[in-house]
């Protein structure tokens, strides 16, 4: 069976580039289309995300000192009968609570792109997975809000897509998960790929009653998007079919016949149910009963039927 389709991405392969951070677009390393690698940098950021998180973090280095410091003055105050336990405790419970302040807004600046040490006003955005970017919603000047959709990129590792097929309700139960298929890209005729069914749809097109069935494909680099293919399906499952030249079939009457050997050198003629001619091999037709593989036939029904007829 060969059905017509088109070549879409694989959605576990679609990665949305978010942005931890809003803010105003300053410079775009990368535009839609371009291939890119897993850590390159696409998109630069002015964001006030980063300076309010640079003074959280400034606040928490002063916190952590102080705490630090009243924790050595209850330490020694202690060791010298002046303050009780609790106090003591009162003042390394403060130390430990600074501590998790300032490792906390430290590790929200490193969530950012920004180095604690190094106070900056830029958020660098890095591609997540290497892939092709095949959307792209931010310009030059533009906003972007911190985890807001649509995302300002979105990257599709295309070394594996989806070959997505209208399948006809009549057709459908020849085709079964599993399944092997070979695709034919409209772009390279010549050229053929293999591809496995992976998904069924089980909603019907109402108006055209056809499912839509997916086939998983490796994609060499000659698969762009929206490209239209044809896929053949090959079954799992293998079946015997008899196969005769297509001039041993007799047509008469909307009924076909063969003429098969019969004992002291004669022939009879046996009604069959023929079926299409082989498409890579036009010359030879498949018979779908009345017939067992391996019984011997007349090569030639019509030059036999004008013998007898004489």
């Amino acid at each position: 069976m060969v059905v017509t389709g088109a070549v879409t991405p694989d959605v576990a392969r679609n990665v949305p580039v978010v942005s931890l951070a809003s803010g105003r677009v300053m410079a775009i390393h990368a535009r839609l289309g371009d291939s890119v690698q897993k850590g390159q940098l696409l998109l630069t950021l002015r964001s006030d995300d980063v300076a309010g998180g640079f003074s959280d973090y400034r606040k928490a280095v002063a916190d952590e000192i102080l705490a630090r410091a009243q924790l050595e003055r209850a330490n020694d105050l202690y060791n010298h009968g002046a303050i009780a336990m609790n106090d003591l405790q009162v003042a390394q419970d403060t130390e430990d609570k600074a501590k998790v302040d300032l490792e906390t807004t430290a590790e929200h600046l490193r969530l950012l792109g920004n180095d604690p040490d190094k106070p900056a006003k830029m958020v660098d955005i890095f591609a997540p997975v290497t892939g092709v970017i095949t959307d792209q919603q931010v310009t030059n000047a533009s906003a972007v809000q911190a985890f807001n959709t649509p995302s300002p990129f979105t990257i599709s590792d295309l070394s594996s897509v989806w070959i997505v097929c209208d399948v006809y309700e009549n057709d459908l139960a020849t085709v079964r998960l599993g399944d092997m298929a070979e695709i034919v890209l409209n772009a390279y005729p010549d050229r053929t790929f293999k591809g496995k069914v992976s998904n069924i749809g089980a909603i019907l097109d109402p108006s055209i009653r056809t499912a839509k069935v997916r086939i998983e494909v490796q994609n060499p680099g000659l698969m762009r998007l929206g490209m239209f293919v044809k896929a053949t399906f090959r079954s799992q499952n293998s079946q015997m079919h008899t196969i005769v030249p297509a001039s041993a079939v007799l047509h008469m009457h909307d009924r076909d016949f063969v003429f098969i050997p019969a004992p002291d050198k004669k022939f009879r003629r046996v009604e069959v149910v023929a079926g299409d001619l082989l498409p890579d091999h036009t010359e030879q037709q498949e018979i779908k009963s009345g017939l067992t593989p391996g019984q011997q036939v007349v090569s030639n029904a019509l030059v036999l039927d004008h013998v007898l007829a004489q």
